[in-house]
């Protein structure tokens, strides 16, 4: 076997007939029709259904129809791959993210992307979370960066990282202390919170009721930037990521409780169109994210 003859078997399932596939690749018919023999004479199963008079795949020419697919397109991607290797990238990445990713979490990826391939325009844009599926699912964005990320159809997707979410109050207010707090506790508070179609404010309200937990909204908010603002302008309470409200907690304009309660977790990840893209400087962005994926997904909540 060789590159050739997965690629003449790719064209006789392509166009179903041995004499196009002959055609393809400048061969002669018996030349397809031995090439597929050898196949199944070194493996010992049939690939073409021959008591069909129509064109037909065994389901073991339907696995090795996959397998020569998958041959192909890396074969393809070889030159992608070493440009990959020389550090020879250029041209322009575009990533979509929810503002809390794009500014608490992304940063030290595009630093270290930056530093290894100052040849690439990494551009960043800001969105609301079905803005991003939208912007991936149609080509305007390479890479989307969202809350519970979820795979689509024609799109994967895979967690990056996982953030505790905390209580996060103006100084002074009653609940302020340094012992985890109940979600009873929470019973009948003011909060401020994310616009009801946001995931994390879906699990938030998923996560609530199931307790039996009801509380007062008093503003709901497109992204958690201004929904920390409004906690202070409020004296209201919020759930946020805990990376989030660093800075805030450092110059004392906020404080924060832990939650004693499971899943209080936020998975954040990101949205790809399927299948991937060969673009080399999308491949390489994903491989920063991948350590990060497999370090992060077995967190759990102690």
């Amino acid at each position: 076997m060789n590159i050739e003859s997965f690629k003449v078997f790719c064209d006789l399932c392509d166009t179903g007939s041995f004499s196009r596939a002959a055609e393809a690749s400048d061969i002669t018919q018996s030349a397809v029709s031995q090439q597929i023999r050898n196949v199944e004479k070194q493996f010992g199963v049939p690939l073409v259904d021959r008591s069909s008079n129509i064109f037909t795949l065994t389901p073991e020419g339907l696995v090795y129809l996959s397998a020569c697919r998958d041959i192909l397109a890396r074969y393809d991607s070889l030159g992608t791959r070493f440009r990959i290797a020389r550090g020879a990238l250029d041209g322009e990445l575009h990533l979509a993210s929810v503002i809390s990713i794009a500014l608490h979490n992304l940063p030290p990826v595009l630093k270290q992307f930056r530093k290894t391939h100052p040849g690439v325009e990494v551009k960043v844009n800001y969105r609301k979370a079905e803005e991003i599926y939208s912007a991936v699912r149609d080509g305007h964005a390479d890479l989307g960066l969202v809350a519970y990320p979820k795979a689509r159809p024609g799109m994967r997707a895979f967690t990056c990282w996982q953030e505790r979410l905390v209580l996060v109050l103006p100084p002074g207010h009653p609940l302020s202390g340094k012992r985890p707090i109940t979600l009873n506790q929470l019973q009948g508070q003011r909060f401020v919170a994310l616009l009801p179609e946001t995931p994390t404010r879906q699990h938030l309200d998923r996560f609530l009721k199931k307790a039996g937990v009801k509380v007062t909204y008093v503003a709901e908010l497109d992204n958690i930037e201004t929904v920390k603002a409004a906690v202070a302008a409020e004296q209201a309470l919020s759930i946020v990521p805990e990376s989030s409200i660093r800075q805030e907690i450092r110059q004392g304009t906020l404080t924060s409780r832990l939650i004693q309660a499971d899943r209080m977790w936020r998975p954040m990840g990101a949205i790809t169109r399927r299948p991937l893209p060969e673009k080399a400087s999308l491949l390489e962005f994903l491989s920063l994210l991948a350590p990060r994926a497999k370090a992060l997904l077995p967190l759990k909540t102690k």
